[in-house]
């Protein structure tokens, strides 16, 4: 089984770099081998006519990310994470992790909150953790979002925050507006309630306990084989289902007597599942957890284990 972090919350296996203590954005994103730009390229035909669209190239490198059109206007990965630097300078945020998947066309830091973790069930804890991504192919907008860790196996959960605060944390293409401290804060502490409901929820699934029955039909829901009967599974997904049933009884920190046989192990045997094992490679596999279909299981998941624990 592959890792993307260690218990410590290192990156592994070449996905992302450690900028832990990174006082800047310029030094976290010079840490993180981040520090380069894109331009927008004229492209030929072979008879030396100019096209229409414009290839997206990285300076250092002068890979091609993708292919856009005249109007698009590229957002450099300084000018997308100095939305960072107040919170860092309001000492709100500490800067964790940062990388690039995909050659560059996505790039990525993450910084925990400086309020205290999530406790789920005794010895089990979840950090917290705001994830803001920039897009080099003219696919993906900038965004920022909640991202709760769970400690004991580095973990990505889904964390079900409300639209009110999730407003707060926009990323304006093209400005540089600087925000008071009390601003700031605010939007902290929101961030903050948001995790905190979320967690409540977490100790619901670790309150409950769950028949294998209902195990077996929540994993074949979350891999969207739910209406199936078990005898017409195809074998990759009879694979799938008894792997996140191992994971269920012996994945990190579900042999915690406090975690174990409840729903919360069933949840998290899926996300480890998604975090570790999923996907042809780490850089596959993280990028969709954050931004593709990884993320939208890791949701399915988290929903359906709270519908079904009720």
């Amino acid at each position: 089984m592959s890792v993307i972090f260690d218990n410590l919350g290192s990156p592994w296996a070449g996905i992302g770099k450690n900028v832990d203590g990174a006082e800047s954005v310029t030094d976290a994103m010079q840490k993180a081998g981040l520090d380069w730009t894109v331009s927008k390229e004229p492209m030929f035909l072979a008879d030396g006519r100019e096209v229409t669209q414009k290839a997206v190239v990285r300076s250092d490198s002068k890979d091609v990310l993708g292919y856009v059109t005249p109007k698009w206007t590229p957002y450099q990965n300084a000018d997308a994470f100095n939305w960072f630097q107040p919170f860092v300078e309001a000492n709100e945020v500490e800067f964790s992790t940062a990388g690039a998947f995909k050659q560059g066309r996505i790039t990525w830091i993450l910084a925990r909150l400086n309020r205290d973790n999530s406790e789920i069930a005794a010895g089990d804890e979840v950090q917290k953790y705001l994830l803001l991504s920039n897009s080099h192919d003219g696919k993906l907008a900038v965004r920022v979002g909640f991202t709760p860790i769970r400690i004991v196996c580095t973990n990505t959960l889904h964390a079900a925050h409300r639209s009110s605060s999730s407003r707060l944390l926009r990323v304006n293409h093209g400005s540089n507006v600087r925000q008071n401290v009390d601003d700031i804060r605010e939007i902290i502490s929101m961030a903050n309630q948001d995790f905190e409901a979320t967690a409540e929820q977490y100790r619901f699934l670790a309150s409950r306990q769950i028949k294998t029955s209902d195990l077996e039909q929540y994993v074949k829901i979350v891999l969207g084989r739910g209406d199936v009967d078990k005898d017409d599974l195809s074998t990759r997904t009879k694979n799938q289902i008894a792997l996140i049933t191992k994971l269920f009884d012996e994945g990190k920190g579900n042999t915690n007597p406090a975690v174990a046989g409840s729903w919360w192990a069933a949840y998290n045997g899926v996300t480890e599942y998604l975090s570790y094992v999923a996907g042809n490679n780490n850089d596959n596999r993280m990028s969709s957890l954050w931004f593709g279909t990884g993320a939208t299981k890791n949701k399915l998941a988290f929903e359906t284990a709270v519908e079904m624990a009720v």
